[in-house]
């Protein structure tokens, strides 16, 4: 009992960061209606910025932990929003209406550039944060075996739940949440309104990225690095975990995503690590298949 109780807690977290990081992705792909693994780029790009820039703050300028910490995550948030603006405007806007296959292309290129700039942004070193905020909360205790999470653990599921939260709200209560479903539902006739759905698809755009980054600064903290080639792992794992829930409604497909953050985690606990990724990617696109629906792509 106790062992489950941990394993469900330990899915918390990972659960916590998938729904965050889908609910952001279905806020852009409600109005590009592509696949796009640039979400996963720039989750990455915000991480390892925050990594680097945090480790110059330490050792170049001698600052204290907190502030270096601080720092990095200021820079890796400006970083990760303006890619996202600078992709969106330049690269996404544009090829949305010509095919989907020109958009595939280009996120897979935008990934390439941003991976590629990191790493050698590094000099190919990977980078770790040192432990932080590691303290353990205890929430039972049975057997001699406590169930814990740790105060970082915590705060990352909280600032995300509340991210969440908050995004519900700007899409549901505010004038600019009607406009974004306007131009989801349809861009044209949005156009015929007075809406600008240029604007608002920037919009939605970069208010993806800026979920994708905070999650990235929040998944490094937690892991203490980012990998180079986590761009195209989360590029690719968001665009099949969004689609659990349905990509035309961000909080189902937040809810969606952390079903697969449990799934994951139990697998992990009582299944053969090695198949983990395969059955979760395998269950997914098999969901994705049964679920798809034929339509005329504009």
């Amino acid at each position: 009992m106790a062992y489950l109780l941990q394993q469900l807690a330990n899915a918390i977290p990972l659960a916590a960061l998938y729904a965050a990081l889908a609910f952001g992705y279905a806020i852009a792909f409600a109005v590009t209606k592509r696949a796009d693994i640039t979400y996963g780029a720039i989750f990455a790009f915000s991480g390892h910025l925050y990594l680097l820039i945090a480790h110059i703050g330490w050792d170049r300028f001698w600052l204290i932990l907190p502030a270096a910490l601080a720092m990095g995550a200021m820079v890796a948030l400006i970083g990760g929003v303006g890619a996202g603006a600078t992709v969106g405007q330049l690269v996404m806007r544009p090829l949305a209406k010509v095919s989907p296959n020109a958009m595939i292309v280009a996120s897979l290129g935008v990934l390439m550039v941003l991976m590629e700039g990191a790493r050698l942004a590094s000099d190919t070193r990977e980078l770790w944060l040192p432990p932080f905020l590691n303290r353990v909360v205890v929430f039972w205790r049975g057997g001699g075996f406590p169930v814990t999470l740790t105060l970082i653990q915590l705060i990352n599921v909280a600032i995300m739940l509340a991210m969440i939260v908050a995004g519900t709200f700007v899409l549901s209560h505010t004038r600019w949440g009607r406009i974004w479903r306007a131009v989801a539902d349809d861009p044209l006739a949005a156009e015929l309104a007075g809406t600008n759905s240029a604007r608002v698809f920037v919009t939605a755009y970069v208010s993806a990225a800026l979920f994708a980054s905070i999650c990235g600064v929040l998944a490094t903290s937690h892991y203490g690095t980012m990998d180079f080639g986590a761009g195209l792992l989360f590029g690719l794992k968001v665009v099949l975990i969004a689609a659990a829930g349905g990509h035309s409604n961000p909080l189902r497909s937040a809810a969606g995503a952390a079903v697969i953050g449990f799934a994951e985690t139990l697998w992990s606990g009582y299944g053969p690590i090695v198949w983990r990724d395969l059955v979760i990617v395998s269950a997914l696109v098999a969901v994705l298949v049964m679920s798809r629906r034929e339509r005329v792509v504009p």
